[in-house]
């Protein structure tokens, strides 16, 4: 599996199959038992830890956010950012909104009385975090899972800004946020077993086009009503 400078690689596939297990090979979550993990064309095992942490960024489903300001909940992406650089991710991350509802402002403090934060507005707290940390390889786990409606389209706006001039490895099982990736690749039990593009996929009728096919009909089943 390779994935170029600059490109956006989709990892998709049944439950179980490594994708999440395949993403963090590369920010060294857990290391391999053979063969290499190569960023640059460098082990990352001969990466320091530090070069490491700054070259990947991960975006998890869940982004738990600290119980401080949000203003320090961004700046753990780079802790000697300054405000004005804590303002703008957080305005790269479409979280305009968020900060204008409190009277603090990036001041308030999260999960303090009357605070609340949708998952979907945690989210952009969280991307705004990592666009300030600015890293060239970024690493996208189920990252809209837990946007709700009215956060969904805010989410992908922001995740559009931040992935821009980036190296993205996005996991995810909505098949349709995949269709315009460089490359898709298919795990199953721990292997891949296709890859290509979408149109590519498609055209194999494998894998990859029954998953869609499944995840297309269920998205568009609705529940008829019943007249009494």
């Amino acid at each position: 599996l390779k994935v170029e400078a600059g490109q956006t690689v989709a990892l998709v596939g049944p439950s179980g199959g490594g994708k999440t297990t395949a993403a963090g090979l590369v920010a060294r979550f857990w290391d391999v038992n053979g063969g290499r993990v190569c960023l640059g064309g460098v082990d990352v095992k001969d990466i320091s830890h530090k070069t490491l942490n700054q070259s990947v960024a991960y975006v998890f489903q869940d982004s738990s956010l600290l119980k401080t300001s949000i203003f320090e909940n961004v700046r753990l992406g780079k802790p000697e950012a300054s405000r004005g650089e804590v303002l703008a991710a957080l305005h790269e991350a479409q979280c305009d909104d968020i900060i204008a509802k409190f009277p603090q402002g990036i001041d308030t403090v999260i999960g303090s009385k009357g605070v609340y934060l949708s998952g979907g507005e945690q989210q952009r707290i969280a991307i705004a975090r990592v666009m300030l940390k600015d890293a060239p390889v970024l690493v996208l786990d189920e990252a809209t899972a837990f946007a709700d409606p009215e956060n969904e389209a805010a989410v992908q706006r922001a995740f559009e800004r931040l992935a821009r001039g980036k190296t993205v490895i996005m996991i995810a099982h909505r098949l349709t946020t995949v269709q315009n990736a460089d490359m898709i690749y298919v795990l199953k039990e721990g292997r891949v077993a296709e890859s290509g593009t979408h149109s590519q996929l498609m055209q194999k009728a494998g894998i990859y086009h029954e998953m869609y096919d499944e995840y297309t009909t269920s998205i568009s089943w609705k529940v008829g009503g019943a007249k009494c």
